[in-house]
């Protein structure tokens, strides 16, 4: 089952303005942006954040799963989509602790 933009937008608009977030459908599913950074995915309607260890240590013992089989476990977040603050902490220090976005290469004009 395909992810909603509804439900992605919700996700979206719990976070706090200064995380400068935007989402991109792909394949179906969509990828969650922060300041550029992919911080985490919503597929079938549920959201996994790139796991990390500061992310680990603020969450506490966070639920980790695949987004989509195959993939590598992210940590679910289920019971506090609706908690603005608490994402958005989650969300900043995730992005602080991933690495920056490489840099796009220019398509080559024949």
């Amino acid at each position: 089952m395909a992810s909603t933009h509804d439900f992605v937008q919700h996700v979206v608009d719990q976070i706090d303005a200064d995380c400068e977030m935007t989402f991109r459908k792909m394949f179906g599913e969509y990828g969650i942006y922060s300041r550029g950074t992919i911080v985490a995915l919503i597929c079938d309607d549920r959201l996994f954040v790139k796991p990390t260890e500061a992310g680990r240590d603020y969450i506490g013992t966070p639920t980790e799963a695949p987004a989509y089989p195959g993939a590598k476990h992210s940590f679910l977040i289920e019971d506090r989509i609706d908690d603005g603050p608490w994402l958005s902490e989650l969300i900043r220090i995730t992005r602080q602790h991933l690495p920056p976005p490489r840099p796009r290469r220019k398509k080559q004009t024949r």
